[in-house]
């Protein structure tokens, strides 16, 4: 193991105990999650992007698989071969509940790291709507940078962040406080093609969560090539 890849993986190690608190706030919060976001029109044209892109029975990575909805059963119903894993283990149990064609784990980028589940080229897709921004900012590459090794060559990945210019900020999130990062789409976009990625599409949407404790964003929706 090169240098750098041992420094990015002992960070995503040392992120693992760090997010502890947010996988915490993620099992108390559980399917309240899909009556504070009901609406996401951005996400479904994402996954059905990433649905008709593929050969069906392509093997796709839903990286913060949530409750498994809308995305990993959309998958699934396509006829592709959904792998999802969470962190939290509430999440992880309403998605197995929630999309039985599919094949739910509880871990952190450090068990994708790990090999767990899958080595280099295991994925003909992932999907990573909203987990990223979980991390601070300095280990966002480090994890682009890791799915793009998960992918086969050409192989795809649909991305979803919250635009915004923060960094391991806390926000109150459903009754509990999680911690949350963001790019301005300019910068995200230098960052994903700094990690390997070409874009080949791109998509915005403001969203008003129907929680009154969750602000207004701006979702944002990237369409990427492996590099």
């Amino acid at each position: 193991m090169s240098a750098a890849s041992y420094d990015a993986y002992v960070g995503l190690h040392r992120l693992t105990l760090e997010r502890q608190g947010q996988a915490e706030a993620f099992d108390a919060i559980g399917d309240r999650y899909e009556e504070a976001f009901p609406h996401k029109e951005g996400q479904l044209a994402s996954g059905a992007w990433l649905a008709g892109a593929l050969p069906p029975g392509s093997r796709i990575l839903d990286v913060g698989c949530g409750t498994g909805l809308p995305t990993a059963r959309q998958l699934a119903d396509a006829g592709h071969r959904v792998v999802g894993v969470d962190l939290s283990a509430e999440m992880v149990k309403l998605a197995t509940e929630q999309v039985p064609g599919a094949e739910f784990h509880q871990g952190d980028l450090a068990d994708l790291r790990d090999g767990r589940l899958g080595g280099p080229g295991s994925y003909d897709g992932i999907v990573a709507f909203f987990s990223l921004l979980m991390l601070p900012l300095a280990e966002i590459p480090h994890a682009l940078r890791m799915l793009h090794g998960l992918l086969r060559p050409e192989g795809l990945l649909a991305l979803a962040m919250v635009e915004a210019d923060v960094d391991d900020c806390p926000i109150p999130f459903l009754g509990n406080t999680i911690r949350v990062s963001g790019y301005l789409r300019d910068d995200l976009r230098q960052v994903v093609r700094d990690a390997g990625f070409e874009v080949t599409g791109e998509d915005s949407y403001a969203y008003a969560p129907a929680s009154t404790d969750v602000p207004p964003e701006i979702q944002l929706f990237l369409h990427l090539r492996r590099a």
